[in-house]
């Protein structure tokens, strides 16, 4: 009976062993990566640069797969219906995960039941630009100016419901001032319209606004972050400006589809930690104007659920609806 009972617990041993020793390498073909902007726009950056280090640690092919429109909405609800075996993975961002609750009654995706966060991948600070014709050198000059003109400073944003409408929102909100809401088609074209006057300023993204104001098309008067830039040094916080409650980023991070074994999440989120603290990594996002901020899972969840009570609120406060 001592026998046999040995040779069962053997046989279990062994097969546990073989059958671990058997079980596929994971990847075993190219993943895809869903970015939510086309080509050349931040998240496409950051998937790109993050997906080029996991090729090379993987051995296998990462495929960007840019699925535009809609806010996101589009890119997210095919993410959130792939199998979740690791092979399909979201760079969702704040408004994809975040803004999107509070502006649609019905989304496709619900960002926190519909995904398994992996880590927060980058941030992109904001950058408070003028036109130079704009009699003002700094928030609070901003701040007084507006007091004295309600509804006369026009700003530019990306889009309605957009990230940096809701910035400026609540940047007017938590001064106490009432500005005029221009949206345009994108952030390009927004940024462009404050360069050529159409608008007085703009909360623009820094990937496309550092260039700009070193080129003195605008002028920076603050960021949104909370330390000063290491690409502009002399331009002060809006927090140091007078509002220190006032920090705001735009935040990209890596999801898998809900129901992704544990083991695969952490696996995940350890390559991806380690791309994101890779020299050729982190210079290709410090170039974009991207700061590099990997998380654990349980952070990042923990970001977009905050978050998404953070801007429902300013959503509700400032009426503002998507286009």
């Amino acid at each position: 009976m001592q026998k046999r009972k040995l040779a069962a617990a053997f046989l279990f041993t062994a097969g546990i062993f073989f059958s671990h020793a058997a079980a596929p390498a994971y990847p075993e073909r190219p993943v895809r990566l869903i970015a939510l902007n086309p080509p050349g726009g931040v998240s496409d950056t950051i998937a790109r640069a993050v997906g080029e280090r996991l090729a090379e640690r993987w051995k296998q092919g990462v495929v960007v797969d840019n699925r535009v429109g809609a806010g996101g909405i589009i890119g997210s609800e095919i993410a959130a219906k792939a199998q979740p075996d690791g092979y399909t993975l979201l760079l969702g961002f704040v408004g994809s995960l975040a803004i999107n609750p509070g502006l649609y009654k019905k989304l496709p995706y619900d960002p926190v039941k519909d995904f398994a966060p992996i880590s927060l991948a980058g941030r992109s600070p904001i950058v408070v630009v003028v036109n130079p014709s704009l009699p003002v050198k700094s928030i609070k000059e901003l701040i007084s100016l507006a007091q004295a003109q309600p509804r006369k400073i026009a700003y530019s944003s990306s889009g309605s419901g957009n990230g940096n409408h809701l910035a400026t929102e609540l940047f007017a909100t938590m001064a106490g001032i009432d500005l005029l809401h221009v949206p345009y088609k994108g952030g390009p074209p927004a940024l462009t319209a404050t360069i050529q006057g159409e608008t007085a300023m703009m909360f623009a993204n820094s990937t496309f606004a550092v260039a700009q104001v070193r080129a003195k098309r605008v002028r920076a008067i603050a960021v949104t972050t909370d330390k000063r830039l290491a690409l502009l040094p002399d331009v002060p916080t809006v927090a140091e400006s007078g509002l220190p409650d006032f920090v705001v980023t735009t935040w990209f991070g890596i999801l898998a589809p809900a129901g992704t074994p544990g083991a695969l999440i952490r696996k995940l989120n350890a390559d991806i930690v380690e791309a994101l603290g890779h020299a050729t990594v982190v210079g290709k996002l410090d170039r974009a104007g991207l700061i590099a901020a990997p998380t654990t899972p349980e952070e990042f969840s923990a970001l977009i659920k905050s978050e998404i009570v953070r801007w429902d609120k300013v959503i509700k406060q400032t009426g503002a609806k998507a286009d």
